[in-house]
Protein backbone atom coordinates (compact mmCIF):
# COMPACT_ATOMS: atom_id res chain seq x y z
CA UNK A 1 0.00 0.00 0.00
CA UNK A 2 1.28 3.69 -0.79
CA UNK A 3 1.80 5.38 1.90
CA UNK A 4 2.78 9.29 2.75
CA UNK A 5 6.65 9.54 2.65
CA UNK A 6 7.45 13.11 2.77
CA UNK A 7 6.20 16.77 2.22
CA UNK A 8 7.72 19.83 1.07
CA UNK A 9 6.84 23.53 1.70
CA UNK A 10 7.17 25.92 -0.26
CA UNK A 11 8.80 29.39 0.88
CA UNK A 12 9.51 33.01 -0.62
CA UNK A 13 12.72 33.69 2.16
CA UNK A 14 14.22 30.29 3.38
CA UNK A 15 15.05 31.81 6.74
CA UNK A 16 12.11 32.96 7.55
CA UNK A 17 10.38 30.18 6.77
CA UNK A 18 12.94 28.08 8.95
CA UNK A 19 12.27 30.38 11.81
CA UNK A 20 8.89 29.90 11.94
CA UNK A 21 8.64 25.99 12.14
CA UNK A 22 11.92 26.28 14.39
CA UNK A 23 9.68 28.09 16.97
CA UNK A 24 6.20 26.79 16.42
CA UNK A 25 7.03 22.62 15.91
CA UNK A 26 10.76 22.84 17.41
CA UNK A 27 11.72 21.29 13.68
CA UNK A 28 15.12 20.59 12.51
CA UNK A 29 16.90 21.53 9.36
CA UNK A 30 19.34 20.44 7.43
CA UNK A 31 20.91 21.59 4.19
CA UNK A 32 22.30 18.96 1.63
CA UNK A 33 25.25 19.64 -0.18
CA UNK A 34 24.25 20.34 -4.04
CA UNK A 35 20.59 21.12 -3.16
CA UNK A 36 20.16 25.47 -3.99
CA UNK A 37 17.61 26.80 -1.70
CA UNK A 38 16.30 23.56 -0.06
CA UNK A 39 16.77 22.22 3.61
CA UNK A 40 15.74 19.13 4.92
CA UNK A 41 13.38 18.77 7.75
CA UNK A 42 13.39 16.55 10.60
CA UNK A 43 10.32 16.31 12.71
CA UNK A 44 9.20 14.15 15.79
CA UNK A 45 5.89 12.22 16.61
CA UNK A 46 4.08 13.51 20.23
CA UNK A 47 6.42 10.73 21.94
CA UNK A 48 9.67 12.35 20.02
CA UNK A 49 10.35 9.91 17.77
CA UNK A 50 11.33 10.60 14.59
CA UNK A 51 8.84 10.97 12.26
CA UNK A 52 7.98 11.95 8.59
CA UNK A 53 10.61 14.12 7.13
CA UNK A 54 10.07 16.91 4.74
CA UNK A 55 11.47 19.88 2.81
CA UNK A 56 11.28 23.52 2.81
CA UNK A 57 12.13 25.03 -1.00
CA UNK A 58 12.14 28.40 -2.90
CA UNK A 59 8.84 29.00 -4.40
CA UNK A 60 9.71 28.99 -7.89
CA UNK A 61 6.05 30.59 -8.98
CA UNK A 62 3.13 32.65 -7.17
CA UNK A 63 1.06 29.11 -8.49
CA UNK A 64 3.21 27.16 -6.25
CA UNK A 65 1.35 27.40 -3.21
CA UNK A 66 0.45 24.67 -0.12
CA UNK A 67 2.47 22.19 1.24
CA UNK A 68 2.89 19.08 -0.95
CA UNK A 69 2.58 15.99 0.60
CA UNK A 70 4.35 13.40 -1.26
CA UNK A 71 3.29 9.49 -1.03
CA UNK A 72 5.79 6.56 -2.12
CA UNK A 73 5.26 4.18 -4.71
CA UNK A 74 7.20 1.08 -6.18
CA UNK A 75 7.03 2.31 -9.58
CA UNK A 76 6.34 6.29 -10.66
CA UNK A 77 5.76 5.32 -14.17
CA UNK A 78 2.99 2.96 -13.49
CA UNK A 79 1.31 5.28 -11.05
CA UNK A 80 1.25 8.23 -13.29
CA UNK A 81 -0.58 6.11 -16.26
CA UNK A 82 -2.90 5.04 -13.34
CA UNK A 83 -3.13 8.77 -12.59
CA UNK A 84 -3.69 10.04 -15.94
CA UNK A 85 -6.43 7.01 -16.38
CA UNK A 86 -8.31 7.97 -13.72
CA UNK A 87 -9.01 11.70 -14.63
CA UNK A 88 -5.99 13.03 -12.54
CA UNK A 89 -3.37 15.55 -14.12
CA UNK A 90 0.65 15.80 -14.00
CA UNK A 91 1.39 18.84 -13.18
CA UNK A 92 5.18 18.38 -12.53
CA UNK A 93 6.70 15.54 -14.60
CA UNK A 94 8.88 12.37 -13.68
CA UNK A 95 12.50 13.75 -12.41
CA UNK A 96 15.41 12.24 -10.81
CA UNK A 97 16.48 13.94 -7.25
CA UNK A 98 20.25 12.66 -7.26
CA UNK A 99 20.57 9.72 -4.58
CA UNK A 100 17.50 9.48 -3.71
CA UNK A 101 14.73 8.66 -6.57
CA UNK A 102 12.02 9.91 -8.63
CA UNK A 103 9.64 12.21 -7.94
CA UNK A 104 6.03 13.99 -10.17
CA UNK A 105 3.42 16.28 -9.18
CA UNK A 106 -0.61 15.60 -9.95
CA UNK A 107 -3.27 16.85 -9.51
CA UNK A 108 -6.48 14.44 -8.13
CA UNK A 109 -9.87 14.28 -9.85
CA UNK A 110 -10.88 17.45 -7.55
CA UNK A 111 -7.72 19.51 -8.27
CA UNK A 112 -5.93 18.80 -5.26
CA UNK A 113 -2.25 18.43 -5.32
CA UNK A 114 -0.12 15.89 -4.49
CA UNK A 115 3.49 14.97 -5.18
CA UNK A 116 4.44 10.78 -6.03
CA UNK A 117 7.79 9.42 -5.21
CA UNK A 118 9.67 6.34 -5.93
CA UNK A 119 13.14 5.61 -3.76
CA UNK A 120 16.26 4.82 -6.23
CA UNK A 121 19.51 5.40 -5.14
CA UNK A 122 20.84 5.41 -8.73
CA UNK A 123 18.48 8.17 -9.84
Amino acid sequence: MATLVHFDIPADDLNRARTFYKELFDWKFTEIPGFVEYCEIETNDLKGKPSLGGGITKRESEQQTGITNFIGVDSIDKTLAKVSELGGKIIQAKQPIATYGYLAVCLDTEGNKFGVFQEDKNA
